[in-house]
């Protein structure tokens, strides 16, 4: 079998357990009148995978998984770096399924970009903000739960660039970020911006979503695909009543 063949069999067996599990959650099903994101703006999906290690299959199963990207699409890196605090405990799973070396980047408190970033660090003191061993000449990639945009990305990025400079590192690299889904709601233009690659295990619109038609209701799945090819037509109130009202009409 070819990886395209496993990746694919792969991401169908798994999405289809995250929403079976309600780490998909939907307004359908879920919540009618859909989700105010940390952006501010309305979703009629929402995606949490941080309860992942309260189901201990399901999570060998993403983190084996995640291995087998690795070695597939990036076989040179030699660390997986968890971004706090949802990439923590897959790279961590990671390493224990592939024995691939790990660690995982602090959480900073009330920064919300590179920029504050850089001003918290000058009042941060000696503490590291990445935990683990870190060798010059490592080849890093970051690891994550989900992308939607890329701003925590860039954020951890800053802070691998920073404790490499402060442990007098050489030749180490960090250019790939890993991700369970992309909602591939802007992350790779953001990624590509960045000059990073950005692997995802399952790319939702173009391979989880048609992958759970089969277990949707036919105008929940229909919704989400809209919304995912334009969600500023969900910004709307009026849309998002009729969202609503159809959950209903559908019990």
């Amino acid at each position: 079998m070819s990886w395209v063949e496993e990746k694919r069999n792969a991401a169908g067996e798994i999405v289809k357990l995250l929403y079976e599990n309600r780490m998909i959650r939907t307004f359908h099903r879920d919540k009618p009148e859909g989700w105010t994101l940390i952006s501010g703006l309305y979703s009629p999906l929402y995606i949490q995978l941080r309860p992942l290690v309260s189901y201990p299959d399901i999570f060998r199963k993403v983190c084996t998984a995640m291995c087998r990207l690795v070695r597939e699409e990036c076989p040179d890196i030699t660390k997986v770096i968890g971004i706090a605090m949802a990439g923590v405990p897959i790279a961590a799973g990671m390493s224990v399924a592939g024995g691939i070396p790990a660690g995982f980047t602090r959480k900073m408190e009330n920064v919300k970009s590179v920029e504050s970033l850089r001003d918290a660090i000058s009042s941060y003191g000696e503490h590291a903000l990445l935990e683990g061993e870190v060798a010059s000449g490592d080849r890093i990639a970051l690891v994550d739960d989900l992308v939607t945009r890329f701003d925590s990305k860039e954020i951890a990025l800053e802070q691998v660039r920073h404790e490499v400079d402060r442990r007098n590192l050489t030749d180490v690299q960090c250019r790939t970020v890993l991700v369970v889904l992309d909602r591939e709601q802007g992350g790779h233009e953001a990624a590509e911006r960045a000059g990073v690659d950005l692997l995802s295990l399952i790319p939702f619109k173009t391979v989880g979503l048609p992958l759970l038609k089969e277990v949707m209701n036919i105008d929940e799945w229909e919704t989400l695909t809209r919304y995912l090819d334009d969600p500023g037509f969900f910004q709307d109130r009026d849309v998002q009543a009729d969202v609503s009202r159809l959950s209903e009409s559908d019990r």
